[in-house]
């Protein structure tokens, strides 16, 4: 067998009885929280009729595919994956709704509460909830879940995941890997939260959606050190709030605003935001990104969210912030999150952290080698996405799945403070409509940057130039908009002890040695990145964070134990890269 099961860093610190039993809405909490992670029962059969028995032990939240499950069973599409979880429910914990949470299912569910059924969700990226209030009692309780994963066998989004893993394509997440949870709120109580800061005009917006009508609003706002500043009633769900003397956010100082909303006596929310503006603008070298009204070079790396033991799914909280925090010691100040949908603790994370987020949706659709990755390596990249077949997206129903889930996305994200862009396609996979898409989500979120085709297929759209340069030295053309190469490099370097797959080894330049990984690392950004910032480069996403089953290509170890440029003053580099 040539793949080993790889123990993480934090595979010691996983609390079976609870793991990651932090909150996990930071944008949006209240005292109310109950969680269910843990040990579940489950099974796998080859109908979709409940089985007798749940003959297995299932550590939730890790896919069933993964170490931390306790399964490691890749599921396959003609086989149902069948959850089971028996919990106490106290009689002061039930308010007048109830809502049961899933942090996200890969990939399709139907949900039952103490045997009735209360909801079906397809897709396996985004958050879902159902009101359990008609079947939750006082005492003890049971949920079951029926899970199906077709994985890339659909049209459905399925990311990086493939049932042939290999090369680029990796290990399948079936069934739950985020947080299940639940919660108890009186009626009337707040449902949706938007918040837009405004730096230009000194305010901050704060749009409520209620279960009701309220009579009185109450919101409270905290500096940094958690000192109250503002404290303003409200009877309206439309409230703008001057704010003078603010602090900006920015990677370099991640300074957060705290809020406490209080309706009636019906609800308490607690949030927070940051005074920030992402948008495109001029510099001395041309058009460029810009944080807060000033030019800003985007220093980034491809960020995959994979890890050894868990997949898709960090160990612990405090994994989450690992790879945030090393790759701001390294001096890097984004992080392009690829095709993967991450828990909102991570975006929490990188708000607090000061990680700016540029954010990819998640790809559906059938992928063709020869069309979307031969063709345009060697300079075949000017096509109409709207020929459909060709793209893989001939189905109207795919297409309508992915614009639901792109609204989904935008929604979701709207009050995380570093997520500063969308990237809507990369290299062509599934990609349709992409200038109607990005008109789309500019009407629901003009304060973000919009990537609409990264790599290639480039409809000259967007707000930036999107590049992929790996087989080539990179050059800049100039550009109505700013120019940005979003993925580079991918150079390989199999750390001994440190690797998935023992015999093969993916990456776009390998070494032999450490030292020449690292300085052949540190010439292409002397060589290829600093001299090309005059001529009009304004930001870089390096591939990327980590190694990732085959490929060996990450700064850090599929398992985190190593950081490959740990020693090689690497920090001095990142200070030369300003606009």
């Amino acid at each position: 067998m040539s793949t080993i099961d790889l123990q993480s860093r934090f595979y010691q610190d996983v609390n079976e009885t609870c793991p990651l039993s932090e909150y996990p809405r930071p944008q949006m909490q209240r005292d109310s929280y109950l969680n269910l992670n843990g040990i579940w029962k489950c099974q796998i059969t080859k109908d979709e009729k409940e089985p007798s028995n749940y003959n297995l032990d299932i550590l939730v939240p890790f896919a069933i595919p993964t170490l931390l499950s306790k399964v490691n069973h890749v599921l396959q599409v003609d086989e149902f994956l069948h959850y089971k979880k028996e919990f106490m429910v106290e009689e002061e914990f039930i308010k007048d709704i109830t809502i049961l949470h899933f942090g996200a299912v890969d990939q399709s569910c139907d949900v039952y509460v103490n045997d009735k059924f209360v909801g079906s969700h397809l897709g396996g990226y985004l958050p879902f909830s159902f009101d359990i209030s008609d079947h939750i009692i006082v005492g003890s309780n049971t949920i079951k879940l029926r899970v199906r994963d077709l994985s890339n066998t659909s049209f459905y989004s399925y990311g990086k995941q493939s049932l042939k893993r290999g090369g680029m394509w990796y290990t399948p997440t079936s069934g739950i890997w985020q947080t299940v949870w639940l919660e108890s709120v009186n009626k009337g109580y707040l449902k949706q939260l938007k918040i837009t800061p405004n730096i230009d005009d000194s305010t901050v917006n704060f749009k409520l959606t209620c279960d009701d009508k309220f009579n009185e609003c109450k919101i409270s706002i905290y500096n940094y050190s958690h000192n109250l500043i503002i404290e303003e009633t409200f009877n309206n769900n439309d409230i703008t709030i001057n704010l003078t003397n603010f602090i900006l956010w920015k990677p370099e100082d991640p300074y957060l605003y705290y809020v406490k909303i209080e309706i009636d006596d019906i609800d308490i929310v607690n949030t927070y935001f940051a005074m920030r503006k992402f948008s495109i603008g001029n510099s001395q070298h041309g058009p460029c990104f810009m944080l807060n009204n000033q030019p800003y070079f985007i220093h980034g790396l491809l960020d995959q969210g994979y890890i050894s033991d868990g997949g898709y799914t960090f160990p612990t909280d405090e994994a989450m912030k690992f790879d945030i925090i090393e790759m701001k010691k390294l001096g890097f100040n984004t992080l392009r999150k690829h095709i993967k949908i991450e828990p909102l603790r991570w975006y929490y994370h990188c708000d607090t952290l000061g990680m700016i987020v540029f954010q990819d949706l998640v790809n559906g659709g059938k992928y063709d080698f020869n069309f979307m990755t031969l063709l345009p390596t060697i300079g075949f990249k000017k096509f109409k996405d709207n020929k459909y077949k060709k793209f893989g997206r001939e189905k109207l129903e795919a297409r309508t799945n992915f614009i639901n889930e792109m609204h989904e996305t935008v929604n979701l994200l709207y009050n995380s403070p570093s997520v500063a862009s969308y990237t809507i396609f990369n290299e062509g996979w599934g990609q349709f409509d992409a200038l109607t898409i990005e008109a789309e989500i500019k009407k629901l979120d003009p304060t973000r940057v919009i990537d609409h085709a990264s790599g290639w297929f480039d409809q000259g759209g967007g707000d930036i130039c999107s590049l992929h340069v790996y087989f080539r030295k990179i050059k800049i053309k100039k550009d109505k908009r700013p120019i940005m190469v979003t993925e580079f490099g991918g150079y390989s370097y199999k750390v001994p002890g440190h690797v998935y797959n023992i015999n093969k080894e993916y990456g776009y330049k390998k070494f032999k040695t450490l030292d020449c990984f690292a300085n052949a690392f540190i010439k292409l950004y002397e060589k290829q990145i600093i001299p090309n910032i005059e001529k009009g480069l304004c930001g870089c996403i390096y591939t990327q964070v980590s190694d990732v089953e085959d490929e060996t290509n990450g700064i850090l170890t599929y398992d985190r134990k190593v950081n490959k440029l740990e020693n090689y003053q690497f920090e001095e580099i990142s200070e030369k890269l300003k606009l």
